[in-house]
């Protein structure tokens, strides 16, 4: 296992170094062979394991101990007093795996890593929703992913890669998407979980032109296509409208990558989670929308977090991390002007054309023709044939 240095020209990862937790191919035999249990990753599992080998949860080197998870889950910190918004950690129903063991990390016919139990205990998952998500409702998208899907136990300890999880969408590690960025600029982050229509692509490249960013800055577009809510678009979708997307904008001050991460749809704590993530992926900005990561109660509609508490949160955190927020635009389509913010639309009295998802989604359920102001012709041709 090795860390390097970040490159002089690019942020510094959180914590100083970029963890590298892959074995060498000299060792891959003897550290599979240590291994004398076996457990099959979930999904969001998957996402985990890649994200730790690769240092996109840098500083940490594995799965959390329970201290820091309790830490975490009660104050957005680890016991040595790193940030982080939401707790790492393995979980497994099975009884006979104890601490000591050295347990094979599976995924779909792949083997991962392999975990060094260090720490195994039943979590009180009450306090941990209460802590992480603000509440302890099951109509929170996550409070029912720890509910029902995450497992009786949490384990925590070390891990040493052996492969990344062979994905649709291939994710370049940290360390690539760092060699790729330019020398002493910024980089501006921008988070989605959702296809990029006009009014995102305009939000994300006017962010460049922000006040508290450089002349020559760029932009990492970097969605996340792990696991999310089950109402959103599949992962293997939403890469292929990036991908069309990408091939078809001529743009030099945009860069582009898939993030293997599953979505809590936790707010304030989410917000916190990609800012230090982004980091290590060498940006220094991140920009923060309205209500980001929010949800909403299937019951009766109402928000889970009020419409700025992501971006107060971040920006009261941003500092600690070196980092600073770009609050997103509201923009709005004018009949006389583009896309122009709702504040320069009402004072001149412009005339806002409007299209709610809901109208958009069934337009194109019925074929309908879709505008191009709302949407890219190559993206809606890729949600349509899906």
């Amino acid at each position: 296992m090795t860390a390097s240095s970040a490159p002089n020209s690019v942020i510094a990862p959180y914590g100083g170094t970029l963890v590298d937790l892959m074995v060498s191919d000299a060792e891959q035999a003897a550290v599979k062979a240590s291994a004398t249990k076996t457990l099959e990753c979930s999904d969001r599992n998957a996402c985990d394991v890649e994200l730790l080998v690769v240092g996109g949860f840098s500083p940490e080197r594995g799965f959390m101990h329970q201290a820091d998870y309790d830490s975490v889950v009660a104050s957005h910190r680890t016991t040595s007093g790193y940030l982080f918004g939401l707790p790492i950690v393995m979980d497994t129903d099975c009884d006979d795996v104890a601490v000591g063991d050295r347990v094979l990390l599976t995924y779909k016919g792949q083997d991962l890593a392999v975990l060094t139990v260090e720490d195994k205990w039943e979590p009180d998952k009450v306090v941990e929703a209460k802590g992480c998500y603000g509440t302890t409702s099951i109509e929170h998208p996550a409070v029912r992913m720890i509910t029902m899907e995450r497992k009786r136990f949490y384990l925590g300890g070390l891990i040493q890669g052996l492969a990344l999880p062979k994905r649709v969408f291939p994710c370049k590690t940290p360390a690539e998407v760092r060699a790729g960025l330019p020398s002493g600029e910024d980089v501006v982050a921008f988070q989605c979980r959702n296809p990029i229509h006009r009014a995102h692509y305009e939000l994300f490249t006017r962010a460049l032109h922000a006040q508290n960013v450089s002349e020559n800055a760029v932009v990492l577009v970097h969605p996340t296509c792990g696991p999310t809510q089950q109402d959103d678009i599949p992962g293997v979708v939403r890469f292929q409208t990036y991908e069309r997307l990408a091939a078809e904008v001529d743009n030099a001050s945009i860069r582009w990558a898939y993030l293997p991460y599953a979505m809590h749809m936790a707010g304030p704590r989410e917000a916190l989670q990609h800012m230090i993530i982004r980091r290590n992926y060498g940006c220094t900005h991140f920009i923060i929308g309205r209500d980001m990561a929010g949800c909403k109660s299937s019951l009766n509609g109402d928000d889970f977090y009020g419409p700025y508490d992501a971006q107060n949160f971040a920006k009261e955190c941003a500092v600690e991390l070196s980092m600073e927020t770009v609050p997103s635009l509201n923009l709005v389509f004018t009949e006389e002007e583009g896309y122009v913010t709702a504040e320069h639309a009402e004072t001149r009295g412009l005339h806002v054309k409007k299209l709610s998802g809901t109208q958009f989604r069934k337009m194109l359920r019925s074929g309908e023709e879709i505008p191009e102001w709302f949407a890219f012709k190559s993206v809606v041709d890729v949600l349509r044939s899906a």
